[in-house]
Parts: C-alpha cells; structure tokens; sequence
C-alpha cells in the first residue's frame, strides 16, 4: 500500500517551523514524525503538502493511497486502528482525521473525505498541534525512539573516562566520540547518534539525543528532556529544548523550553527566560489567529524559525517567537514576535532583503556541503511573501 502523509489544515498553528517544511519533517525526540511512521510501517512513504514546497517534498500517488495525519505521531494503537480500516472508512478522534484511503482520482478533493464512514478512535493520540508540543512531548518521544532505534541492538562501549550512571540506558552509535564527560540518564535514556562527539568537561542529565555529527562543546551543561538534531552544536546551558537540525548554539548562554529550526545560529553569551516573572502561563504569537494565545505552559521559551541568527549578547523574552531568515542584534529585548525577514532589534526593525537573505543562506549552507539552489531559493521566495503582512 502507497502511504502518504498529508499536513493538516492546522498547519499554519505551527508556522514559522512550517513554513519551510511538511508538519512530518518536524522532529521530536530522536526521529522526525515521518522517520518514525518509516520505522513502524517498515517501508517509505511520501508527503502531501503545499504547493511551494512539493518541489522539494513531492508526492507519490499510486493507484490505492492511504492517508495519514502528518501531524499524528505513531503508536501500538494507532497502527491496529489503521491496519483495520476500510476503503470506506475514515478514522477520526474528536473530528481529527487520522487516516483514510483514497484513489489518484481523489486524492486531491478534500470534499471526499466526506462522503467516508466514520470511525473513532477508541485510543487517545499524541499530535503536534503547536510549536511548543515539539519539546513539551520530547521527554516520552525520546523514550519511544530509543527503543525503536536500540531495540535487538548493542551499543558501542563508553570510554573507561566517562563518568556514567544507569549504563543500560545509555547508547552510542558507532563513530561516537566522548572523553571525560559526565552522563546521567536520571531515570530516561541517552542516545549519542553516529559520528557524534560529546566534548571533554560536558554534563548531561537525561533524557537527551544527540543526532548523527553533532557536537556538544567543550563544559556543556545540559538537561533533559532535549534534543540536538543532526549536523549541529550545542554549548552552553541548555534544558528542555529541541533543535531540528543543522544549527548551531555553541557558545555560553541559555536556551530552556525552546525550538530552534534548520540553519539558525544562536550569537555568544545570548539567553532566553522561560518563565515569566509573576509564573503566570506563557502567552505566545499565533499565525492562524494572528495575535497571542495562551500555550497552558508555565515554561516557554523561544521559537525559532529556519535560517534565523541573533547576535552576542541578546535577551529574549519569555515566549519569544522568531520567523524565518531573521536577524536579531543589539542591546535590550527584542519584542516578543519577530516577523520573519526583519532586521533588527529593541530599537526597531528593517526588512531583510531576499538578497542578503539569500547570500547568508549559501554561504551557511555550503558550509554543510548542501547547495543553496533554486529550489530553496523558491521556498524562500513564497515565504517572504506570505510574511509580508506581519512585517507592516
């Protein structure tokens, strides 16, 4: 059977980390959504999201299409419902679509699902609905994953340097380097990805994952439930956070109850709060509303779009959210939603020119040996102007 992942209507509850890909190619845990349904249903499966970005994410239509929920993340129950639906069949859980089938003729008529029988799901579902589920989730994410990826294997051995606890819970990948570092899994697990190195001085309190060629720097101090996506650094102090990959925080400062997207870089000594001053519940931007809503978390940090930097020394606010390709410097704390492509800082905002924009994104992207080509130039190009309206 051809899979396909579709993004749901609720995408744009994840923007700006949406902008730039399918809500499956987020990441929480050790594996994005679509890795993980990759690994459960043991074949590939293909995307279904928008125009823009189908280029680059495409599609696959066969005959016979099942259809699942980008947004859904796969569990032992989720997988029964699905692996007993029907052709006529649509499974639901509170008028969440979870799963249907459909042929090439309508795959693409969304007045189809509703001509389907309903069936709902007798288990709760664990979904990506906002940014900050990202690492609210990671936690019993990383758990899932690591026994997905460990289960029936063994792990590389931990130098005779290495300070550990609770070794069974602790797994290298071959190519993993780690001298003179402190590893507790406190209860959770910690996973070192291939290639990967943890430098000489780090301290890290699980849970945590630590993708393939990803470095955690020299005296790191860490705590779980966190994530380091594949091709980053990772410095500082850091606590419950994800980063989704080819990022970089490899200096001193905080980073607590955050996402940070693809291709962002985090200046020296930079530093978020997580929590408000009167522990009141963190209040964040929404691009559906168009205004702040309330995320139900007392610790919230910041929210970062791909290709973003700031420079040394910022502050963010608590529930800070940044766009794409923005450029934040200066003294003083920046606003609270930074639209993305602006320039600036406390004292105000310029736009950034596609221009600049796209010559900082190949030279950082390069440095990765990954071409900036048209293809990313387009994603980029769409983005910009669906942004538009939030930098007036």
């Amino acid at each position: 059977m051809n899979i396909i992942l579709f993004d749901p209507q609720e995408r744009t509850n994840l923007l700006p980390l949406s902008y730039t890909r399918p809500v499956s190619y987020l990441r929480t845990g050790i594996l994005t959504i679509k890795e993980k349904w990759e690994h459960d249903l043991k074949q590939s499966v293909s995307v279904l999201t928008e125009d823009y970005l189908k280029v680059k994410y495409p599609t696959k239509i066969e005959t016979q299409n099942l259809l699942i929920n980008g947004s859904v993340l796969p569990d032992k129950n989720v997988l029964k419902e699905i692996n007993a639906l029907q052709p006529e069949e649509i499974l639901m859980k509170n008028n969440c679509v979870i799963a249907y089938f459909a042929d090439d003729i309508n795959i693409l008529k969304p007045e189809f699902v509703t001509h389907l029988k309903k069936c709902e799901s007798q288990y709760e579902i664990t979904q990506i609905l906002y940014p900050w589920d990202i690492f609210r989730i990671n936690g019993e994410e990383i758990k899932r994953d690591f026994f997905r990826i460990t289960g029936g294997r063994k792990s590389q051995p931990l130098s005779k340097t290495v300070n550990a606890l609770q070794t069974e819970n602790i797994f290298l990948e071959k190519g993993a380097k780690i001298e003179f570092a402190s590893l507790n899994p406190d209860g959770g697990y910690i996973y070192i990805g291939k290639e990967a190195e943890v430098m000489e001085g780090s301290l890290i309190r699980g849970s945590f994952a630590l993708c393939e060629h990803s470095t955690v720097k020299l005296g790191a101090k860490i705590y779980g439930p966190t994530t380091v996506g594949p091709y980053s650094k990772c410095g500082g102090e850091v606590n419950n956070s994800v980063i989704l990959g080819y990022s970089n925080k490899g200096h001193d400062g905080f980073l607590g109850n955050s996402v940070l997207g693809e291709w962002c870089n985090i200046g020296a000594d930079s530093n978020n709060s997580n929590l408000k001053n009167n522990y009141a519940e963190v209040k964040v931007w929404n691009y559906n509303k168009k205004g702040f809503i309330n995320t139900g978390l007392q610790f919230c940090g910041l929210i970062m779009g791909d290709h973003s930097k700031c420079g040394i020394n910022t502050m963010f606010n608590t529930g800070t959210l940044v766009g794409v390709s923005a450029n934040i410097f200066g003294s003083g704390f920046p606003r609270n939603f930074i639209p993305s492509f602006s320039w600036g800082g406390a004292s105000g905002f310029t736009v950034y020119t596609l221009k600049k924009a796209f010559e900082t994104a190949e030279l950082v992207m390069n440095r990765r040996d990954i071409a900036f080509d048209d293809i990313e130039k387009a994603i980029l190009e769409e983005v910009f102007k669906r942004s538009e309206e939030f930098r007036r």
